[in-house]
């Protein structure tokens, strides 16, 4: 669902009259979602009052909202009275979540959820938009002031430029050597050892695995071929596939390998929030 929706067909609607605090309807969709998920991501929750699964979804989502501290904003859709929004989002059950970001749909999920995977949603959701939106806390000012770039970054991706793989490592490596709690530095060292893995892949990878599926090695590197190729979805199943069919310690270094390609991606990717789902199924 994330991507360039257009939600364009939703700035002057006709108003419906929905009780609640957190409630939105197609008259004021523009600003209380669109416009403020500028400011901070906006959860929408879609629902309906024959659901009394999905009321009482948008209730722990109430809860939660008065308990969050305004790093996120909540907007309650009742579905059959605001179908365009619905039809927007290309919702196809109730419940349905969506996070906002920027005017765009940022990640969701289907159905009832317990409160500890709703918040460890919304965690991942706050996390992957911090200081990234234009109106929101660490976004440009009135003034258009820019933040100085950090040299130690410049000098790593000069090297990566060059083609120095080694030599932009060494740099990030000198980073988090100095802040080991440095996220872009971890982030950035995690995509750069992902390409230099893949310089060294045969181009019959993908081939090799699907010959032999019980060969963990042909499996990471065809996953790894896959990645590098942006088809995740692929690379992901593959390797939820061999979970499946391990056990043990073959079994713990495939998802092993399986959450170090999810580290590759924001948290909330829906690509990523998928997959973790399917592999939950797998492992239990």
């Amino acid at each position: 669902m994330s991507g360039a929706v257009d939600l364009s067909s939703l700035k002057q609607p006709a108003a419906t009259d929905v009780p609640g605090d957190h409630a939105v309807t197609e008259a004021d969709f523009e600003a209380k979602v669109l416009r403020r998920s500028l400011q901070v991501p906006v959860v929408v929750v879609l629902y309906s009052q024959r659901s009394p699964g999905s009321v009482d979804l948008v209730k722990l989502f109430e809860r939660l909202a008065a308990e969050n501290g305004g790093s996120w904003d909540l907007a309650t859709v009742e579905a059959e009275p605001n179908m365009r929004i619905a039809q927007a989002f290309g919702v196809q059950g109730i419940p349905t979540v969506i996070a906002v970001a920027a005017g765009q749909p940022l990640a969701d999920f289907q159905g009832a959820q317990p409160e500890p995977q709703v918040k460890q949603w919304l965690a991942a959701v706050v996390d992957a938009v911090r200081g990234r939106l234009p109106g929101g806390e660490g976004g440009d000012d009135e003034q258009g002031a820019e933040i100085p770039e950090d040299p130690r970054f410049t000098a790593a991706e000069e090297a990566l430029e060059r083609g120095d793989i080694a030599g932009a490592e060494a740099a990030y490596e000198a980073i988090l050597a100095a802040e080991p709690a440095n996220d872009e530095a971890k982030a950035a060292l995690r995509q750069i050892r992902f390409y230099a893995r893949t310089q060294g892949l045969p181009a019959d990878a993908i081939a090799r695995a699907d010959a032999d599926p019980a060969d963990i090695d042909a499996a990471f590197a065809a996953a790894d071929m896959e990645l590098f190729n942006q088809e995740p979805e692929s690379a992901f199943n593959r390797l939820i596939a061999l979970i499946k069919r391990t056990a043990g310690d073959d079994r713990n270094r495939v998802r092993s390998r399986l959450v170090e390609l999810f580290d590759l991606f924001e948290t909330a990717d829906p690509v990523v929030v998928a997959a973790r789902r399917k592999l939950a199924t797998a492992l239990y």
